[in-house]
Parts: C-alpha cells; sequence; structure tokens
C-alpha cells in the first residue's frame, strides 16, 4: 500500500490540471478494487467498470470527470443517486449500494455497519426510475467515497462501479479494501479541489448568446447534466441567467420536442401554489370555475422549470416531494387514482436551502432530492469578460425591435464605463441600461436611428438613473410618499381646510392601478396581491373602482390639473 501511495503522490505531483489528478487518482483505485476483486469469492466473475470524482461544494458542481477503461468520458455521466450523496454529506463516511438487492450500507472507520436494507430504495434512489438507470449502465454495485477538506467538510466524493451479479444480496468487496480507499482519496483531495479544470470552449448559441471563459466550464458540464433525466438545482443571484439556462438544459435534453413550462413561485399565492403545480378540477374549492390542469400537467412529456423554489409552502413541499419519488400525482378535486408524472425537473432559487432546511422553512428531504445535480450561476460582477460581448448582443436586440434592418453597437470608450460599473442587477440590470442608453441616443439623434452607436455619454447619463442601492427599497419610497403627503398638508397653511389624514388610504388605489396599468389586466393585479377571492366572485371590479375613485378624490381636492392617475382604467370593466 505505501508503494502504490508513493506512486499516487508522484503522479498527482506532476498534474497541470484536475482531470489529470483525477484520472491519476481513479486509476489508483480502480487498480486497488480490482485487486481485491481478483482476490475474492467473485474473481473472474466480476468487474470494476468506471470511477468519477464530484467536486460539489454546498453551492453546486465545480468539476467532474469519468474514467472508464482507461479514458476520461465526461459524457458519459449518469450519475448515482442523492441517497447516496445525502449519506456521505451527512455522516463523512464511504456508503455502498446494492442495485438490485436494495441494500444501503454506511461504512465507517474500521468497520462495515448495515445502517438500513430496503425493499423500496430511498431517497432520489428510491424510484424504480433510478435503479434502472444505474442498471442500464450495468452497475449492480455502487461505492462512494467522500473527498474532505481539511477543515473536515465533506466538498465531494469519489465514486466506483462495479457489475457482479453473483454478488447481489451478498457482501461484496468494499469491506475489504474500503479503508485503503478512503486513504487514497484523502491523499488526492488536496489536489482535486485545487488543481484548476482544463480550459473548456463552449459555442454560444441563441439560448446562451454570450459564453466567457469564466463561464465556459460551467457550461461544459451542465451540457452533460442537460442530456440526463435528473433534477438539476440552479442556483445564483437574481437576474444571472438562471431562467434562460434552465431552457438552454430543456433544447439539449432528450425532451426538445416536446414543451418547457416555467412556474415562477414568486407570482403565486401560498393558497394556490397546490393547484398550480397539480392542476384542480371545477368545483375543488372555492373559486374553482372551470378545470386547470396545472404546470406538470402542461409540461407532460416535456421539462419543468420551478423557480424561486424557497418559497413553496411546506404542503406544497410535501406534494412535490411525492411526484419526485413515486412520478405520481393527483390534481385537487379529482377522485381516486394518480396520474403519471412524465416530466423532467429543473428547480431554480437564489436562496440559500440549507439555511431554509436548518430554519425549518425547507424540508431536508425535498433539499437533497433537488439537490442531484446542483450549479451555481456565478453573479456579473464575476463575469466580466461577458459584459462587453453582452452589451453587444443587448443592443443589437433592442435595435433589430425597431430597425430590423439596421444595425446598432457599442463603442469602446462606453464598453469601458460599463466595465467600471457594480452590477448587482446583475444581467438584468445591464438590459435596463442598455435599453435607457439607446433611448437616450436615440433621442439625441434621431435620424442615426439605422446605424446607431451607443457612446459613452449614453451609458454614463443611462447609469445616472440608477439610485443608490437603498434607495429603491419600498420603505425609502414609503417614506418618499409620507413625505410629500405631510408636505401638501403644511402647504395648506393654518388658515386653509386640512388635508384629511383618512386620504393616506388612497395609497391602495395608486398600487392597485400601477399593478393593473403594468400587468394589463386587474385581474391579474389583484391576482397579485392575493385577492384571488374577489376575482373568483367577479368583484374586484367594484373594489378597484372603488380604489381608483378615491385617488381622482384626491387629486381634485389638491387641485390637479391633469387627469387623474389611471382614469383611463374605470372605461374599461373587463380583463
Amino acid at each position: 500500500m505505501q508503494e502504490r501511495i508513493t506512486s499516487l503522490i508522484a503522479a498527482l505531483l506532476r498534474s497541470q490540471s484536475f482531470e489529470d489528478a483525477a484520472s491519476c487518482a481513479l486509476r489508483s483505485m480502480l487498480d486497488l478494487a480490482d485487486e481485491a476483486l481478483a482476490s475474492s469469492r467473485y474473481a473472474r466473475r466480476g468487474v470494476l467498470l468506471r470511477g468519477m470524482v464530484h467536486v460539489r461544494p454546498l453551492d453546486g458542481y465545480r468539476k467532474l470527470i469519468v474514467v472508464e477503461e482507461g479514458a476520461a468520458r465526461p459524457e458519459a455521466v449518469s450519475l448515482p443517486s442523492a441517497t447516496a450523496w445525502r449519506w456521505v454529506a451527512q455522516h463523512g463516511s464511504a456508503v455502498s449500494i446494492d442495485v438490485n438487492a436494495c441494500k444501503v450500507r454506511l461504512h465507517h472507520t474500521g468497520a462495515s455497519l448495515v445502517v438500513r436494507e430496503k425493499r423500496v430504495l430511498g431517497g432520489s434512489f428510491d424510484s424504480q426510475e433510478s435503479a434502472q438507470r444505474l442498471l442500464a449502465r450495468a452497475a449492480s454495485h455502487l461505492y462512494v467515497v467522500p473527498m474532505r477538506t481539511p477543515g473536515g467538510s465533506v466538498d465531494g466524493m469519489i465514486t466506483l462501479e462495479a457489475e457482479c451479479q453473483s454478488a447481489i444480496g451478498q457482501e461484496f468487496i468494499w469491506v475489504a479494501c474500503g479503508e485503503r480507499l478512503q486513504l487514497l482519496a484523502d491523499v488526492a483531495a488536496p489536489y482535486l479541489f485545487a488543481l484548476p479544470p482544463r480550459p473548456v470552449a463552449a459555442a454560444p448559441d441563441a439560448l446562451l448568446p454570450v459564453i466567457g471563459a469564466s463561464m465556459a466550464g460551467l457550461v461544459h458540464m451542465v451540457r452533460v447534466f442537460a442530456e440526463q433525466d435528473e433534477t438539476i438545482l440552479i442556483g445564483g443571484p437574481t437576474g444571472a441567467g438562471k431562467s434562460r439556462l434552465a431552457r438552454w438544459c430543456h433544447e439539449r435534453s432528450r425532451r426538445r420536442s416536446q414543451r418547457f413550462e416555467s412556474l415562477d413561485l414568486m407570482t403565486v399565492p401560498e393558497e394556490l401554489q397546490m393547484g398550480e403545480l397539480f392542476g384542480w378540477k371545477r368545483g375543488a374549492f372555492s373559486g374553482a370555475v372551470a378545470d386547470n390542469p396545472g404546470s406538470i400537467a402542461r409540461a407532460d412529456g416535456g421539462t419543468l422549470f420551478i423557480d424561486e423554489i424557497d418559497k413553496l409552502s411546506l404542503k406544497a413541499q410535501a406534494g412535490l416531494l411525492h411526484v419526485l419519488e413515486e412520478r405520481r400525482y393527483r390534481p385537487l378535486g379529482e377522485g381516486a387514482g394518480e396520474r403519471k408524472a412524465d416530466v423532467r425537473f429543473l428547480v431554480g432559487s437564489n436562496a440559500d436551502l440549507q439555511a431554509a432546511v436548518r430554519a425549518g422553512h425547507f424540508r431536508e428531504d425535498l433539499y437533497y432530492r433537488i439537490n442531484v445535480l446542483p450549479v451555481k450561476v456565478p453573479p456579473l460582477d464575476d463575469r466580466a469578460d461577458e459584459i462587453p460581448l453582452w452589451a453587444d448582443y443587448m443592443v443589437s436586440r433592442r435595435h433589430r425591435e425597431g430597425v430590423p434592418e439596421g444595425h446598432a453597437r457599442v463603442s469602446d470608450e462606453a464598453v469601458r464605463v460599463l466595465a467600471r460599473n457594480r452590477w448587482p442587477g446583475n444581467l438584468r440590470q445591464l438590459d435596463n441600461i442598455v435599453r435607457r442608453a439607446y433611448a437616450l441616443a436615440l433621442v439625441e439623434a434621431p435620424e442615426a436611428r439605422r446605424d446607431m452607436v451607443l457612446e459613452a455619454r449614453h451609458v454614463e447619463q443611462a447609469l445616472q438613473y440608477e439610485g443608490k442601492p437603498e434607495e429603491p427599497s419600498l420603505v425609502r419610497l414609503l417614506t418618499l410618499a409620507a413625505a410629500a403627503f405631510v408636505a401638501e398638508a403644511e402647504r395648506r397653511g393654518p388658515g386653509g381646510p386640512p388635508l384629511d389624514l383618512d386620504q393616506g388610504e388612497v395609497f391602495r388605489g395608486f398600487v392597485m392601478g400601477a399593478a393593473a396599468r403594468k400587468l394589463g389586466s386587474k385581474e391579474a393585479a389583484f391576482r397579485l396581491f392575493g385577492r384571488d377571492s374577489l376575482v373568483a366572485h367577479r368583484n374586484h371590479h367594484k373594489v378597484f373602482r372603488r380604489e381608483v375613485e378615491r385617488v381622482a378624490a384626491l387629486c381634485r381636492e389638491i387641485g390637479w390639473k391633469d387627469d387623474p392617475p389611471f382614469h383611463e382604467l374605470l372605461d374599461d370593466t373587463g380583463d
């Protein structure tokens, strides 16, 4: 064993990349397991198939490689169960799985402890679907070794797969060689964590028109994930491009010819989440005046992207967990029996889901079930090399909306201005700035509409409209509104009629009017603020008129000369 460790260390010291080091570590571990197999009672009846190195800290996959028959084949990846990862991450110990016999074992240092034996697989390895994926790769036995950081946390795993039909339900080789496999993994782990992956090229396309050097490795890895049916958890800050990446994954999956459905839980009141996911039958609850198929049914055969998963209620979380484990569901109000959920799930969140688990706001079992293939989209500030390319893409897209045959670009000096800025709003904020700068350039020189150049002055002027980070907050804006109300009361002076304090309630009318104008209908405005019962009983028209007429009354009282805000919406009694 000492000679094997010495040889591995020498190979690791020569490695220039993660791929070099991972190949060396996997080759050493596969050789060790192969020797244990050759000296066991299963000699010549079993075979080692492949090994994988997964570097996956809490926030998502960083690096991944597969060694099969001595060749690195990342495109052949089919990952083991989330149950295995959950046990490894929680216990810091190796796990073995007998796929056919449905046995899972937790291996402590110096001993093998049978923790759980099931006739039904558990976690993401609970369904026959998951088992069949491993069996389709001829893997009857799986061994998972934790990759530990010097501080003791588990930030990855190494998996070894073997095929030995005669060992089904029997003790396999892992007890004999498990401690030595862990030792090799511990020796290799610092190199596997520290060494950078080889640079890769990722070709842009219509859905990902810009892929900088900082994103190329992630895109290359996600391309592999997209080809599978396992759940992908896409993390990252708001506006960084999670929805775009989700659709890109769908277009590279075997389901690309089927529907892509997106459900943003930020827009769904908690009491409607179950219905929006699973659908409902007419009469299932008050306000269910017609059947609603639900997002899962609409995505049948295709992909469902559930964004802002941290906003899902605990009740709806239990329902989603059932769907992910059993691939079956029942619409609200439907009788006996369940429908099959033939859907690939993608999940998005900008929240710390582990913190939500600790706080009791998110189910731990659901967290591990959706955390099968976690990836994190970095903020735009960490992708500065992409800013010039995204800016050119955005201005060209905006220009084509009005002048399809024209051309627009961003000047070099304007790009430098953009590069100096911080982008807390990420791609969404950059797009807003580019559109604003485009409008300013158009106002300045309307005759140059066909061939437009955004200069530095346009971008600088557009950026001036961006307030400080604290200014757009709701509390700040409400404070300003209150100050304006007080100023109007003071303007009247002690001798004039006082401004009625009850007029402060007019703010509700401003909110509803602004929402109806932005969303295009009063119904959508009421649903946005969770007033679905008013919509269901068709009472929202009366309530809307009352609130907006209060706005008009205030305008008359303060001597507003123009038409009152939202007056045009009162003429439209429909949605």
